[in-house]
């Protein structure tokens, strides 16, 4: 796909947007289940279930996915694609690309071992690594803008107001 049929497929959707900003908002959802038997999560990843469990530095077997792996893999896979649409948009060509993701936690926090210590990642960082003939103010561009439109790298950064709530079934 090149910038010209992006901006076409992209054009009457922006416009419905302008004309009726509530179309724009939409709820994504994510379910998933208790395992009965494991200290593990089933969660319905729309193409397959995906079993979470434990981390093993928490004590899990490292058989299932760790929930804090699968959020710098939201992370990345977020970033990846909105490297690539923007880079399409802004015409740069990128002969490849890879995105990077790493995040530090001290476990201690998680396990309640230290009530000093944090719960969840302390820093992330994400790195991309992209082969191109392009100058350098255009990956300035691409790098400033890949960020600005990432969902998941925008919602981690500016910590969107999150409740919780239980109720018996």
């Amino acid at each position: 796909m090149d910038a010209v049929e992006l901006r076409a497929m992209q054009a009457p959707i922006k416009d419905r947007y302008k004309a009726d900003p509530s179309a724009a908002l939409i709820t994504l959802k994510a379910k998933g289940s208790i395992d009965n038997e494991n200290i593990a999560c089933k969660v319905e990843t729309g193409r397959a279930l995906a079993t979470a469990g434990l981390h093993p530095a928490t004590g899990g077997s490292g058989l299932e996915l760790c929930s804090g792996d699968m959020l710098l893999e939201a992370l990345v896979a977020c970033a990846g694609v909105t490297l690539k649409s923007v880079a399409t948009a802004i015409e740069v060509p990128l002969t490849s690309g890879r995105v990077i993701a790493e995040g530090d936690l001290d476990f201690r926090g998680t396990l309640g071992v230290d009530k000093e210590a944090p719960v969840g990642f302390a820093e992330i960082r994400v790195r991309f690594e992209v082969e191109t003939d392009a100058p350098q103010d255009k990956l300035d561009l691409l790098k400033k803008l890949t960020e600005r439109y990432c969902v998941v790298y925008q919602t981690i950064k500016n910590g969107p107001k999150v409740s919780v709530s239980m109720k018996r079934v």
